[in-house]
């Protein structure tokens, strides 16, 4: 890390905690007055723009930084009420998770898109007319943000930023320190228009050519561009604590590294390399990086890889080519699209530039469809097939709820985000959808359903150490005075992660919730994805739930997506591969990573790393899909809890993303202190 770069790296991190915005200075009654809701959009966006101050932090390339507060909706209060009298609104009711395709944009420039737009206009009527106009408007006010630098960088002597400032964004980029600074100058307007979890996707797959023409023009090295990309970075974290998220740090800027295309070729290149390197160096919470890998990635790259991990920041997160792109196309996406999948704010696959899915619509809990089975069928049930017959009709019952519950979904216009990507057949608002319009559904508590299963056919039916009676006696009275029989379930009985038996009856449950979704299709002409993630579902969830029968007591956690039971004693971490690369998950392709944890210990020797890497490797060659690792000390985390000031650049991978320790509620602090636990006792 150049001296540049840690002063720069310090002044992020302290206006990160110290930084005070004003508030928004315009009224409502600017757009309100506007009955077009996408023209009232692109109004509130301009005046957005129009108030930020014009900041420059002394050792950075790259503008702008964020000084006012979110303005007020574009929705009073009784027009959002009667909107959802008669629609579902999914979050905020915005077109969140999305990942435009950049390129065509940063090639070409606003005033390109703005004279597509114009053409578009001649012919368009009523509301696809608003729409145009909307979109206009807002490229509009980009370019006239950009100008407004432009001239304090002048005044300021920053000549360097108003050159780049004179090309950009009105025209396209020429080099890479352009190309990053408008896609810099995008992402932050998206986040002033109000959309959130912006995904940044596939970027070293789109600034390459830029990395690549400088390179070979002399003027750019390797080393340069690395100190380039570090500061680009740094630009991430300097605005993050005004996103919103259910947590700080669940902001969506997520970036894609490496991968095969249609072709088979790996895209791995040295700008993908670049990026691993300035996020090993800033050691932040953003831009959240995944790395795209496969059978016949190189040792050196997960070794590579690796070094990240040990540095405890919570990435890369992997995702396996082999198994992905397959399952995306048997999904219906082509197979070039396939191959070009990102992931949303945490795991979820979706595809740039042509994809409105709605990845994390909502969630079933396995677990509590499993407790409600067995309650209402163990004391009559003459086998565990019976149980497990039960627990089946129970997940299709409440799948079919949870698929009807988002009918007549409504969306907030978003003009900005629907400029970027030019539909060449119809350009309109993204609210209308794209080719892909999918919802994806997490399911938690695989391998807790699993084990609850496991138990009572391991002691209810097959040893019958414990009456059907008792079983139901003893959940309901949380395992208080049924000690020994707890202790039976925890350590005596098949479970999963521990390449066991409880592993079947995991891909069972995985294959039944997939197969409830098969075949069905959501109001937008897309699909129903299952996946195995959690997201924050692993204590809501939980605290649903009373005792249940894989003896976790009321109040315990659910583990975090495709992970064992927080009470699993673990046989070791290939025995846990094992077991969760079992579970086809073809069907179930919506993202869930397997979650693991990990001491610092175990990696802070190159030894370390090479054991790392040789897992994570093995777990890619079985066939597993997503793959997360944390690198926590469970002492650490606890001392944080009670000095949190000594602690304020504690970094945690939380479910799908990473964040400050010291800044998550103590619910979310618990649960991965748990997880550190299990990690370390492997």
């Amino acid at each position: 890390m150049t001296e540049r770069i840690k002063r720069l790296r310090e002044t992020i991190i302290d206006k990160r905690e110290k930084r005070a915005v004003k508030d928004f200075p315009y009224s409502a009654d600017l757009w309100l007055g506007i009955s077009s809701l996408p023209l009232r959009m692109s109004k509130r966006l301009s005046l957005m723009l129009n108030a930020q101050d014009c900041v420059f932090f002394e050792d950075s390339y790259f503008i702008p930084a964020r000084t006012t507060a979110a303005p007020p909706d574009i929705l009073t209060e009784g027009e959002y009420n009667k909107i959802k009298e008669t629609h579902s609104v999914h979050e905020l009711g915005f077109m969140s998770n999305v990942c435009p395709d950049y390129t065509e944009l940063i090639a070409n420039g606003t005033e390109a898109h703005i004279r597509l737009l114009d053409a578009e206009l001649i012919s368009a009527i009523g509301e696809r007319k608003d729409e145009l106009i909307a979109m206009k408007e807002s490229l509009e006010a980009v370019t006239a943000f950009a100008a407004k630098y432009k001239a304090e960088a002048e005044k300021n002597g920053r000549t360097d930023i108003a050159e780049v400032l004179t090309q950009i964004p009105a025209k396209g980029a020429r080099n890479l320190r352009e190309a990053l600074q408008f896609f810099r100058i995008i992402h932050f307007s998206l986040w002033c228009e109000g959309d959130y979890h912006n995904i940044a996707g596939r970027l070293d797959q789109l600034f390459y050519p830029y990395y690549l023409a400088d390179i070979e023009a002399g003027k750019l090295t390797k080393a340069e561009a690395t100190e380039l990309v570090c500061d680009f970075f740094l630009t991430f974290n300097a605005d993050s604590l005004l996103y919103p998220g259910m947590q700080q740090g669940d902001n969506g800027q997520s970036i894609m590294l490496g991968g095969r295309d249609e072709n088979g070729k790996d895209m791995y290149n040295e700008l993908s390399e670049i990026m691993l390197t300035a996020s090993l160096e800033l050691k932040l919470i953003d831009p959240k990086i995944n790395l795209r890998v496969d059978k016949n990635t190189p040792k050196e790259r997960f070794e590579f890889a690796s070094k990240l991990t040990a540095v405890g920041i919570g990435f890369p997160q992997y995702a396996n080519d082999d198994v992905v792109i397959p399952a995306l196309e048997r999904y219906g996406y082509s197979k070039k699209d396939a191959a070009n999948y990102v992931v949303a704010a945490c795991w979820e696959f979706i595809i740039p530039g042509v994809c409105t899915d709605i990845a994390n619509i909502d969630a079933i809990s396995l677990l509590a469809c499993t407790d409600r089975a067995v309650r209402g069928t163990l004391l009559t049930a003459e086998s565990v097939d019976d149980v497990i017959k039960a627990t089946d009709r129970e997940i299709r019952r409440t799948i079919d709820t949870i698929v009807t519950s988002h009918d007549n979904m409504w969306f907030r216009p978003c003009p900005l985000l629907s400029a970027i990507t030019r539909q060449k057949d119809n350009w309109g608002d993204l609210r209308h959808g794209l080719k892909y319009n999918n919802y994806g559904i997490h399911g938690t508590g695989i391998a807790p359903a699993a084990d609850y299963l496991s138990a009572v056919k391991t002691l209810v039916f097959d040893e019958k150490k414990i009456s059907p009676e008792k079983f139901i006696e003893m959940m309901d009275a949380n395992y208080e005075g049924y000690e020994s029989e707890r202790n039976m379930i925890l350590r005596d009985i098949p479970r999963m992660g521990n390449d066991s038996t409880a592993d079947d009856i995991g891909a069972h449950l995985l294959s039944v919730f997939a197969g409830a979704l098969e075949g069905k299709k959501n109001e937008r002409g897309g699909i129903w994805r299952a996946g195995t993630a959690s997201a924050m579902y692993y204590i809501t969830h939980a605290n649903e739930l009373g005792a249940t029968g894989d003896g976790r007591k009321q109040g315990e956690y659910l583990p975090a997506n495709y992970s064992p039971s927080l009470n699993t004693k673990l046989n070791g971490p290939i025995s846990l591969i094992r077991s969760f690369t079992k579970p086809d998950t073809r069907n179930a392709m919506n993202g869930g990573p397997l979650t693991l944890e990990f001491s610092p210990s175990s990696v802070n020797s190159d030894e370390g790393i090479k054991k790392l890497a040789a897992l994570v490797q093995t777990y890619i060659e079985l066939g597993g899909h997503q793959l997360q690792l944390n690198v926590i000390d469970t002492k650490s985390l606890i001392d944080a809890q009670n000095n949190p000031e000594k602690y304020k650049n504690l970094i945690v991978r939380v479910w799908g993303w990473s964040g400050y320790f010291v800044e998550l509620d103590k619910v979310y602090q618990d649960q991965i202190i748990k997880r550190s636990i299990l990690g370390t006792e492997q």
